[in-house]
């Protein structure tokens, strides 16, 4: 599965993890995505993965 939402195109970022002692080594964070069923444009029911941030702003129409 691809990490990346279906409407706002949302995906993983990669960065530096620093410790403690400010060693660098590479890390992702992840989409926090969820498997929401949605009406899309053409008024099909799908089940795609759409952020959280997404859900909240109303920008589906859930089924």
């Amino acid at each position: 599965m691809a990490r990346k939402c279906y409407v706002t195109g949302l995906s993983s970022v990669s960065g530096n993890k620093r410790s403690h002692s400010l060693q660098s080594s590479r890390r992702t964070w992840k989409a926090n995505l969820q498997k929401v069923r949605i009406v899309d444009e053409k008024g099909r029911v799908v089940r795609v993965y759409v952020s959280t941030r997404a859900l909240r702003s109303g920008l589906v129409t859930r089924a």
